[in-house]
């Protein structure tokens, strides 16, 4: 279908909304929505650049089979990762939809229940809600289920890159599998993402049980022309507490260093995010803009965005990017994602992202209204002391940024999603889940139940047995004198609680109040009288209600860094392999700053004196040698279980690695004759079971700890080691 053919099927709703909106002509990702949802019965995926328009592009042809045909039921469930992004695409469709009689209604944790009351008593319209709080409806609202959603049409999955290679994202999957179960069809499914590396597996992923053949039309090549800029510093003062405001006391003034300046003169005078990749680096920069701000007598326009703030504080830094009025967000991933800030001229990222899907997500952040997308990317380290080993001497972190930027400019690589073939810690909560929903069943009948959901087609039976007789053992599943199973004591007390619907890692965090403000929450409590950093601020603890996990404090001046326990994510083989030709060429890249041009220009020095071209393995002195593997996370955190476990037989010991960038060890054997005695080794067959100890417990996902060991082992052996990529060594 043409642009023109598709505008016109188009209700009379929609057409106003373009015409008022001063829309010229659809724009492609438009065009390719409507060919597949007005012309066939398909799923869809619409991957296309950030601010594309994928949301209206979906919604346009919805809204019209809606408006022409209205469901007896909710007609749309909108599922996306974050409160963020759903109450952002509220309001846009709230909007959008004012005069249809399309209610619009949003459901997770911070909604009143006023308004979910709302929707409970006449389901229409569009659902917008978040995979823990639909988990929740279908173990709490079983019986209420067809009435809410029979009639349901579409589900649409916002930002599904991020979903695909998580548990939240399978568990996605087996609600919308268990969902169909119950109303006895198949919505269309629909998902949207600004980044998918592999799109056959995005394509197997959506499609689960669903019916439905899924289509993924190529709606752009990317942006056009893109503005790069990568600045290093050495860090100049470790001082990370003043204990004054500098504008108050500036006998006590911090020395602010180079690189921060950087940033805060890079983003003060364009409406900005700086980027993080973790929430204390984020803390930490925005108490050192405000700094700055007291320092140069400026205004203070940085606010701060992260998921362990306060809804308040984190709406706003959107509002206030939304409006005319300067601003810079200081903020980790929970920015990355679709919420609509409007006309943002510049990305700031501190450090490397760990991905290119995470670079590419960032800078489309920016260049939004027809301008081109702008990053400046910062790297600071510690000026290398004359002892300084080897290995670090070289900037990792600015090499990844390097190869991360290149590996899209040189191939549009995108890593692709990787989707488990054995998520234990998922299938003991669906287990739980589906039973606290269905009532008795007997083994073999939930066993059919649970293991014919998409997410576990690769779960063996007898692997299964061996979960369920162990969830029997631990008092998660009773089994009745009639032969059925029942949800046990111990998994009565899991469901009580509404952290169970989340099958993400969720911390006991305390609450932490101002008077009557909810500042967010840390992790663990804080001794009355001692400080700590949030939200861009020092708070000086007053009072702990630790029955209640609440903290009482008051604002002082100064900073500090505070830490939270994190993941920060997967880095995948080609990152590696882009960072070794990097490091090993004489390329030049004409977005690198002179002090960056000079950094990469000693590192390279350093390889080739060390003849890291040609070595993988080299001396660092003595009997410590030095592994350069240039493999991704999971490769490279297979080779070091190979190494300890062969260790005797290499003649080795102190097997230590840095990240997965460089292995340790102490041995007086010659480098050539290692080299090639583990090169060897590597060719062989290699079983990943024979490396996980036979008393490991290898607990990485939230109810690992509930599963039998031996599975669990299995499972980690499968989905988190990898032997396929070490036969080039």
């Amino acid at each position: 279908m043409t642009g023109e053919e598709i505008f016109s099927r188009y209700c009379p709703l929609v057409q106003d909304y373009i015409y008022a909106n001063g829309w010229r002509e659809l724009r492609p990702v438009q065009i390719a929505a409507g060919d597949v949802l007005f012309g066939t019965e398909d799923n869809l995926i619409l991957s296309s650049d950030t601010a594309s328009g994928k949301t209206e592009a979906a919604f346009f042809p919805i809204i019209t089979d809606l408006t022409e045909n209205p469901s007896s039921s909710v007609g749309v469930l909108y599922i996306a990762p974050l409160k963020s992004l759903i109450n952002d695409q509220f309001q846009r469709l709230d909007a959008l939809l004012f005069d249809s009689g399309l209610p619009v209604f949003h459901w997770h944790g911070d909604v009143a229940q006023s308004h979910k009351n709302k929707m409970l008593d006449d389901p229409k319209g569009v659902l917008q809600i978040t995979p823990e709080s639909l988990e929740s409806m279908l173990i709490n609202r079983g019986a209420d289920i067809i009435r809410i959603f029979g009639g349901l049409r579409y589900v649409i999955i916002d930002e599904i890159h991020t979903l695909m290679s998580a548990d939240r994202g399978n568990q996605v999957i087996c609600q919308l599998d268990r969902l169909e179960r119950i109303i006895g069809f198949s919505p269309r499914r629909i998902g949207l993402s600004a980044t998918i590396g592999d799109m056959e597996s995005a394509k197997r992923w959506l499609r689960g049980n669903s019916r439905r053949d899924v289509r993924a039309p190529v709606t752009s090549g990317g942006k056009s022309k893109i503005k790069l800029a990568l600045q290093h510093f050495y860090i100049q003062d470790k001082t990370t507490d003043s204990g004054e405001n500098p504008a108050e006391s500036p006998e006590k003034k911090v020395s602010v260093d180079a690189g921060y300046e950087y940033i805060y003169d890079c983003s003060r005078t364009q409406k900005s995010i700086i980027f993080s990749n973790s929430r204390e680096e984020t803390e930490y920069i925005c108490a050192t803009m405000h700094q700055l701000c007291a320092l140069r007598g400026d205004n203070d326009i940085f606010f701060i965005h992260h998921g362990n703030l306060s809804a308040s504080i984190r709406e706003e830094a959107e509002d206030r990017l939304k409006s005319d009025l300067p601003c810079v967000a200081c903020a980790t991933v929970t920015m990355e994602l679709g919420i609509d800030i409007g006309r943002l001229e510049r990305v700031v990222q501190l450090g490397s992202p760990s991905k290119v899907s995470s670079f590419l997500q960032r800078l489309g952040r920016s260049g939004r209204r027809d301008a081109p997308p702008e990053m400046f990317m910062v790297f600071r380290e510690e000026n290398p002391l004359p002892d300084t080993p080897l290995p670090q001497l070289i900037p990792w972190d600015m090499l990844r940024g390097i190869a991360v930027i290149q590996l899209y400019i040189d191939e549009k690589f995108v890593e692709p999603q990787y989707v488990k073939k054995l998520p234990v810690s998922l299938l003991f909560q669906q287990t739980l889940s589906v039973l606290a929903s269905s009532g008795a069943l007997t083994p073999k009948s939930l066993a059919e139940r649970v293991l014919s959901l998409s997410p576990f087609a690769d779960v063996e039976k007898e692997d299964y047995r061996s979960l369920l007789v162990h969830m029997i053992k631990k008092d998660y599943l009773a089994l009745c004198d009639d032969g059925t199973l029942i949800v046990g004591l111990a998994g009565e007390k899991l469901l009580k609680s509404f952290k169970f619907y989340a099958v993400f890692k969720d911390s006991e965090d305390y609450s932490v109040k101002s008077g009557s403000d909810e500042i967010g929450t840390i992790s663990s409590p804080v001794p009355v009288g001692d400080r700590f950093a949030l939200a861009g601020r020092v708070w000086e603890v007053e009072e702990l209600d630790l029955a209640r996990k609440l903290i009482f404090v008051h604002s002082v001046p100064g900073k500090m860094e505070i830490s939270w326990p994190g993941d920060y994510g997967e880095v995948h083989t080609k990152v590696l392999l882009k960072m070794f030709e990097i490091l090993c060429s004489d390329r030049d890249f004409p977005y690198l700053k002179e002090n960056a041009r000079k950094r990469l220009a000693a590192a390279r020095r350093v390889a080739e004196n060390a003849k890291i071209k040609s070595d993988r393995l080299i001396s660092l002195g003595g009997s410590t040698k030095c592994l350069f593997p240039w493999l991704g996370t999971r490769s490279f955190s297979t080779l070091v279980r190979i190494l300890k476990k062969h260790s005797g037989e290499l003649g080795i010991r102190s097997v230590e690695h840095n990240g997965c960038y460089y292995i340790t060890f102490k041995s007086e054997r010659d480098c050539a004759d290692l080299s090639a005695q583990i090169s060897s080794l590597l060719n062989d067959d290699i079983d990943t079971m024979s490396l996980v100890g036979k008393g490991e417990l290898p607990i990485s996902e939230k109810y690992d700890a509930c599963v039998e060991p031996n599975l669990l082992r299995k499972a980690f052996a499968i989905d988190r080691l990898r032997t396929d990529e070490l036969t080039f060594l």
